[in-house]
Parts: C-alpha cells; sequence; structure tokens
C-alpha cells in the first residue's frame, strides 16, 4: 500500500541537493559549456539504473531539452552492447569503460561517471583513464561517494544510503545542467 513515506523522504534528499550541491552543479555546468564551445563532447557512463541515467543525460544534450537548439555533442558509454560484450569477453568487465575513454576521448571533453555506491570498477577505472588523457571529470555518487571521489575532478554526492532516492536525484541533477547549458549557450 502506498504511504507518503517514500515521496517524503524523495523530498528530503532533493532538499540536501537544493542546500548543498548548488555550486558543484553550477561548476559542471560552465565546464560543459566550455568544453561544447572548444569542440568537446560531454562522455557519460553508469550500470543498471546509472546506465539509463547516462543515456536518458546524453538525450537531452544529443536531442533537446527545453529549447529548440543546436545538438550538443554527447554520448552513453554503455549503450553499444557489441562493444560492451565483446571487451568484457575480450578482456574483463572492468575494463568496459576504460577502453572506450582510451578510443574516444580527448582533453577538451568532459566524461562524467554515474555510479550510487561509488564504487563501481569499471567506472572508477574509465574515469582514471579520462583523467590521464586531460579531460575534466565528474561523477553522480551516493552514500559517501566510494572510491570514485577521490578520482575526479568534481564529486556530486547524493548523501543517502536509498539508491532509488539517489537515482531520482541523479536524473534531477542531470536535468538540471541541460537547463543551465541550454540558458547559458
Amino acid at each position: 500500500m502506498f504511504t507518503k513515506n517514500e515521496s517524503n523522504e524523495l523530498i528530503e534528499v532533493l532538499r540536501y541537493v537544493g542546500d548543498n550541491l548548488g555550486p558543484q552543479i553550477n561548476e559542471l555546468a560552465l565546464k560543459i559549456v566550455e568544453s561544447f564551445r572548444n569542440g568537446g563532447k560531454v562522455i557519460l557512463m553508469g550500470n543498471g539504473g546509472s546506465a539509463g541515467d547516462a543515456q536518458h543525460i546524453a538525450a537531452e544534450f544529443v536531442g533537446r531539452y527545453k529549447k529548440e537548439r543546436r545538438s550538443y555533442p554527447a554520448l552513453a558509454l554503455n549503450t553499444n552492447t557489441s562493444t560492451i560484450t565483446a571487451i568484457g569477453n575480450d578482456y574483463g568487465y572492468d575494463v568496459t569503460f576504460s577502453r572506450q575513454v582510451e578510443g574516444f576521448a580527448k582533453k577538451e571533453d568532459i566524461v562524467i561517471g554515474i555510479s550510487t555506491s561509488g564504487n563501481s570498477e569499471n567506472v572508477h577505472k574509465a574515469l582514471e583513464i579520462a583523467k590521464l588523457k586531460g579531460c575534466y571529470t565528474a561523477a553522480f555518487l551516493g552514500k559517501d561517494g566510494g572510491t570514485i571521489k577521490n578520482v575526479v575532478d568534481l564529486p556530486i554526492i547524493v548523501k543517502s544510503n536509498n539508491t532509488p532516492r539517489i537515482q531520482e536525484c541523479h536524473i534531477f541533477i542531470g536535468h538540471t545542467l541541460c537547463e543551465l547549458v541550454e540558458k547559458e549557450i
């Protein structure tokens, strides 16, 4: 039976985002604008629900969010099943994203990992490679930020232990980024 507990918890976690993560969201939006203006792209990745969020955010940039405008270059590394399964089979699942970052990323790019635990090994490795390539790196994380918070330029940590509430906030953050970028460009 539905109760207000879930919606009240979401409101609490969103209040935390609004009260604490605005500076990080603004910083990432400005970095994305700078990247697009300099010929860069946004590369996103995640596993499970976070994979869905990565492709959702990429689609908002490539298509449109609210405004009719030119397409912005963005891609989600978790969408090409042939690439993921080939890399996973030949090298192991932990490098499914890092091999793609190695091939696609350039220093003008923004690479964003999404992990509710903050400990997804394949996301962690990809962000390390992105930093080595000179990319600006960010991560949408949950809980305490896990190990990924230590490898990115900008960790955006939704401090909750409830995975669905973290995911709901991650997509809110993604939508907010799209709106800020559209307004700025």
